[in-house]
């Protein structure tokens, strides 16, 4: 199996940080459903965030994954593996946590994400 993740990834020029993302569409309403629907709502929040920089998942280079329950840690790697196809894979951190904001997410996502160059 390969990993979902790199050890170490090297960034090349400036960084954008993007806050937890949680599973909420963006009229608001939470994401009901299990782990794989939450997982791909905050994955394409992250994508929504790093658009108007002109970046996507392929320049995330590090993932923070806060988990409610690691028993949906099978289901976040499903999602991982069809969303971040790209090499190297970001750096990744997971931590199992006891809570968040709202009782009905099952996960929360933050991404650190190079910019492309962009030519004058």
């Amino acid at each position: 199996m390969s990993k979902s993740y790199s050890p170490a990834v090297v960034a090349d020029g400036p960084l954008v940080f993007v806050s937890g993302q949680v599973p909420e569409a963006a009229d608001g309403s939470v994401v009901e459903g299990d782990a794989t629907a939450q997982a791909r709502q905050v994955l394409h929040n992250i994508e929504e965030a790093l658009a108007p920089h002109g970046a996507d998942l392929r320049h995330v280079v590090k993932l923070t994954y806060y988990l409610r329950h690691i028993a949906d840690l099978p289901a976040l790697r499903a999602v991982l593996a069809e969303r971040l196809v790209h090499h190297p894979r970001p750096a990744a951190t997971l931590i199992e946590v006891s809570g968040l904001l709202d009782s009905r997410y099952l996960l929360e996502i933050d991404a650190v994400a190079t910019l492309p160059q962009r030519t004058s």
